[in-house]
């Protein structure tokens, strides 16, 4: 009796505290809606350049007042990783009262072979900035009651070929005569047409001049004024030069290729076929129990959707069947490196990654999912993995990356959302997801998983994706998880044991080095702070 009455006590006491660690991790932050849905026909813009003057030494002279709550906000380059100081050592602490924790990323090396890997990783940064960055990321202020008018932005030509300026004028004062200079660097300025009463001097060359005794002459002719790319270079920019009596301006014109689109022809049906716009991908390791569960849910309820599986098993067995591709890697090749070789193979406009181990139920609904990016900018959308205990879990992540300095910047992930996306109440936006998301293949494909990490890994996808993929997660779309749960009685298979060695390395194995050494050297992390 007496023994009861502790377990009942006991159950009792961990329901409480499951009660309020619910309650304490349940969202109190009053999220806005966002409209994140794609819009027909083309959206007009207006671009609203702030006109910025140069600092004028009188100017310091008058005092200003800081406003720190704006102020702070700033970026100062010179980040900071700190954790949460002190800690709790009581049962479900992290669950009720979680805390922020550091993770210095240079501790991956040894501390002899640091100062070169960072003189060779600065080396790779300035390499990286050299390619990626143009002179159209160079700022340029128009100034203020500047008589000339030119584009700002959004001039663009294709490699070799030839455009006319649009936007250019001269708006001055009377005067006897106008001229107007151009300059270029990657190509030849000429004009279109001409004008009577106009001279146009250089043109066909680098720099050109244009004059009149007539302002309304001179702006009809700049018109026509045109720009040839002369230089192939493309994804570049060329800076041009516009000058009059004491005032110039300088442009940027962007030399690229027109981007190449990649459509999928889905056919004619105007509901959702889900087999021929999703592909399942997953990648599996000894488990062929497991999936064939997973196999038998998916045709379930979708018999003719095409199944991609990437195998990287010892012995390999063979997985056939319908609408069922099976790739064969080296023995413990990895979990990224699957995973790039099953989305590799698809060919359809999204996939759907899931585990191994997961199985469809009614819940499952992938026209949810399909819906959602075929209406919205989105390019990958999460779902919802139930537990066999019940729990429901759906990992969203914000992810932020903090300006540093030499060290590098500061990697900051949080457990949360930013948005509710408008038209999809149980859908928000966020950074990272759980493993199991629908995606527009190219943007997968594009952004890619590093096959380095072979052992343990998923948000270093986001993390590398960060900027170029647009997440969301519905809460409404659910997989279930197959039972972790072992009976003490049910002896553990060698498969489990050798799944169990491989799937769990302890913290201080080559897997978390390697894992936190490409946080520090390849994203040029310093360190990383997470909930």
């Amino acid at each position: 009796m007496r023994s009861l009455r502790k377990t009942l006590l006991l159950v009792v006491l961990v329901s409480v505290v499951v009660v309020l660690a619910v309650l304490h991790s349940w969202p109190t932050r009053g999220y806005s809606t966002v409209d994140v849905w794609q819009r027909r026909g083309p959206l007009i813009e207006r671009h609203l350049e702030e006109r910025l003057t140069e600092s004028d030494h009188q100017l310091s002279s008058i005092p200003i007042r800081i406003r720190d709550s704006v102020a702070s906000l700033l970026s100062r380059n010179s980040c900071v990783c700190e954790g949460d100081s002190g800690r709790i050592n009581l049962p479900f602490a992290q669950l009720l009262f979680p805390r922020v924790s550091a993770h210095p990323l240079h501790t991956a090396f040894r501390p002899s072979e640091l100062d070169e890997l960072k003189s060779r990783r600065a080396h790779e940064y300035h390499s990286f900035q050299k390619r990626s960055q143009t002179p159209a990321d160079v700022l340029i202020v128009a100034e203020a009651n500047s008589p000339l008018q030119y584009p700002t932005q959004g001039v663009e030509v294709r490699p070799l070929k030839t455009i006319i300026i649009p936007g250019l004028a001269l708006h001055d004062i009377p005067r006897d005569h106008y001229i107007v200079n151009f300059t270029a660097t990657l190509g030849s300025l000429n004009v279109a047409a001409e004008v009577e009463g106009v001279r146009v001097k250089g043109d066909g060359e680098n720099h050109m001049t244009i004059s009149s005794p007539a302002l309304n002459s001179l702006n009809r002719q700049l018109q026509f004024v045109t720009y040839t790319n002369t230089l192939f270079h493309p994804s570049t920019a060329d800076t041009v030069q516009f000058e009059t009596e004491k005032h110039q301006a300088s442009f940027v014109i962007k030399i690229r290729h027109g981007t190449t689109p990649k459509l999928y022809n889905t056919g004619s049906k105007q509901e959702y076929n889900v087999s021929a716009l999703v592909t399942v991908a997953t990648k599996t390791f000894l488990r062929y129990d497991k999936l064939q569960d997973l196999i038998d849910s998916i045709r379930r309820y979708y018999p003719t959707v095409t199944i991609v599986i990437a195998d990287d098993s010892q012995n390999p067995k063979t997985i056939s069947g319908p609408y069922i591709e099976h790739y064969i890697m080296p023995f413990g090749k990895g979990w990224f490196a699957g995973r790039n070789l099953a989305v590799s193979q698809v060919t359809t406009k999204y996939v759907l990654w899931v585990d191994d181990d997961f199985i469809f139920t009614a819940s499952t609904k992938l026209e949810k999912l399909v819906d959602v990016l075929e209406r919205t900018t989105l390019d990958l959308v999460g779902g919802a993995v139930r537990e066999a205990t019940g729990y429901t879990a759906t990992y969203r992540q914000t992810i932020s990356i903090e300006p540093g300095e030499e060290e590098g910047d500061c990697l900051h992930m949080r457990r949360g959302f930013h948005h509710v996306i408008e038209g999809f109440p149980n859908c928000v936006v966020t950074d990272g997801v759980i493993n199991f998301f629908l995606a527009r293949t190219d943007k997968v494909q594009q952004v890619g998983f590093d096959p380095r990490l072979a052992r343990v890994a998923h948000l270093e996808f986001f993390i590398d994706g960060l900027g170029s993929l647009h997440v969301g997660s519905c809460d409404d779309v659910i997989v279930n998880h197959a039972t972790k749960i072992r009976l003490p009685w049910v002896s553990q298979s060698e498969s489990d044991k050798t799944y169990a060695k491989f799937r769990y390395p302890p913290a201080s194995s080559d897997a978390t080095q390697t894992k936190n050494g490409l946080l520090y050297f390849k994203n040029r992390f310093q360190c990383l702070t997470r909930n």
